[in-house]
């Protein structure tokens, strides 16, 4: 059962998201802020993660930046979802190395389709 590190700030999202990915089978932690996403990357090093990209202490932009100073963190795929939805924000988290951009709000099957993608190319690479 694959492992996605859920971090969001907003309690709400978070939680109905966690529940969401587990009812359709992985196995989810959650973390409230990049920071706290970071601490617990290395108690569990997960199969994937989701973040949001504007939070307190440390933003998605800012974890996916920390996690490339890191060589066997750099290799975690990361999915940015978030409301922002300039294309600033889109080029500059594909540029530093997120796999995939969601806005939200979407469709959870929309985050569900990219989460698949992303774990079926981490197997076949």
């Amino acid at each position: 059962m694959p492992t996605i590190l859920l971090i969001e700030d907003d309690c709400t999202i978070r939680e109905n998201t966690a529940e969401f990915l587990e009812l359709e089978g992985y196995r989810t932690i959650t973390a409230v802020n990049g920071k706290d996403g970071f601490d617990k990357i290395f108690r569990h090093i997960p199969d994937l993660i989701v973040c949001d990209l504007l939070m307190p202490e440390m933003g998605g932009l800012q974890l996916l930046a920390k996690l490339g100073n890191y060589k066997s963190l750099k290799t975690i795929p990361l999915i940015i979802y978030s409301a922002k939805n300039e294309k600033r924000d889109i080029k500059n988290s594909l540029e530093l190395g997120a796999y995939d951009y969601i806005v939200k709000p979407s469709d959870l099957e929309d985050l569900l389709v990219s989460i698949r993608r992303c774990l079926q190319s981490k197997l076949i690479s």
